[in-house]
């Protein structure tokens, strides 16, 4: 058997065996790209009329918050701009509880509650990171099934090689007739598609599998000549900590924050776990883009920041391997290019939800073509 026979047998056996996966991951890839936009149209944004005075802090908020939620772990406090409500976030891992409260910044009013596990795109983001499976399962069946993808888009390209030079352009074409037959139709709508986005459907399902496997994550970062860890990391405090001075000092570190970043959309600050950890503090200067975010760490007796040990800290000080492995859920959504890369994101993936659909009635058409040419019609 040929090697181009043995990519042919190797891109079948896979494609029929994760098809139906990389059509759910692609299609729900598709709705997601496109989340904030959708949700800043039909969603009214809380205005908040500006006022004299200082906001509330963040001890209070957190207080507030609390008792919406009595005994839920507070994820951190989300600061935006002076208008904007004040967002506490509550997360659990398991069993899983997302929820946030929204507050009046200087009034401590309870404006809204929101539930981030319910609703369309929490339905989406659970179908492409898990196939509405059990975490444990699903994230491993996905995880597994892009890894297996990222395989047939190279057997893919050797089997899309035309034999003679002659035929290169038949592969690069639709060159539909109106006595085409549906059969070529769809056998060029898989090869010549699948040709023209696998590049980006390459890089697209990298940067899913970089997300799902730390192994990948490290050995791209080590590639790429890191040093740092790329697992996030929170240090410890320098100074030991007790009762409620860390309350006293986090109340103390937003109009600091502000200062030093007066160009930032905002800031969300965490609360310690436990009075060992260092106040975190994540700084955002563009909506709907991360890798330009800062990670800062502040003792939480004294505010005296910590260096990170990771990749995750402030951006200015970042190696070009840190700046992959931060960019890496951009490139994935198409952020990083904006609009026009979202555009990008979106027809990629849906041109991907198209392969397996495609691939599979090749297959059946090449199945029952054999299958037909069995079939003896009995003697009269």
């Amino acid at each position: 058997m040929s090697f181009r026979k043995i990519a042919f047998e190797v891109h079948k056996i896979l494609g029929l065996a994760t098809g139906m996966i990389v059509f759910i991951v692609a299609i729900t890839g598709c709705c997601w790209v496109f989340r904030d936009e959708f949700l800043s149209l039909t969603e009214e944004p809380i205005t908040i009329e500006l006022r004299e005075g200082e906001i509330l802090t963040a001890s209070r908020v957190r207080e507030i918050a609390s008792g919406v939620f009595p005994g839920r772990t507070i994820h951190g406090a989300l600061f935006g701009q002076a208008d904007a409500p004040i967002e506490v976030i509550f997360y659990e891992s398991d069993p899983e509880f997302y929820k946030s409260v929204l507050i009046h910044p200087y009034s401590g009013a309870v404006l809204k509650t929101e539930d981030h596990l319910t609703g369309f795109f929490a339905f989406v983001l659970k179908g492409h990171m898990r196939l509405w499976l059990p975490r444990e399962i699903g994230e491993e069946v996905v995880g597994v099934s892009i890894l297996i993808f990222l395989s047939m888009l190279v057997s893919g390209i050797i089997i899309w090689m035309p034999r003679k030079r002659k035929n290169l352009k038949q592969r690069l074409t639709f060159s539909w007739k109106g006595t085409t037959k549906w059969k070529r139709k769809n056998f060029d709508l898989h090869a010549v598609t699948g040709f023209y986005i696998c590049a980006l459907a390459f890089i697209i399902a990298f940067t899913g599998s970089v997300m799902s496997y730390q192994w990948l994550r490290e050995a791209v970062h080590v590639a790429a000549g890191g040093k740092k860890s790329v697992e996030f990391q929170i240090p410890e405090n320098v100074t030991p900590v007790h009762g409620t001075e860390s309350d006293r000092a986090i109340d103390g570190l937003l109009p600091l924050l502000r200062r030093d970043s007066p160009d930032a959309v905002s800031f969300e600050l965490h609360y310690p776990y436990s009075e060992a950890y260092s106040i975190y503090v994540e700084t955002s200067y563009q909506d709907g883009i991360y890798y330009t975010n800062d990670y800062r760490f502040f003792d939480a007796q004294t505010l005296e920041e910590i260096e990170s040990p990771s990749v995750y800290g402030t951006y200015r000080n970042t190696s070009f391997a840190d700046k992959i492995i931060r960019m890496n859920y951009d490139i994935h959504v198409g952020a990083i290019g904006g609009l026009p890369g979202k555009i990008i994101a979106f027809l990629i993936s849906l041109l991907v939800a198209t392969l397996p659909i495609t691939g599979v009635l090749m297959w059946y058409g090449r199945t029952f073509k054999k299958s037909a040419k069995k079939v003896q019609v009995p003697a009269q």
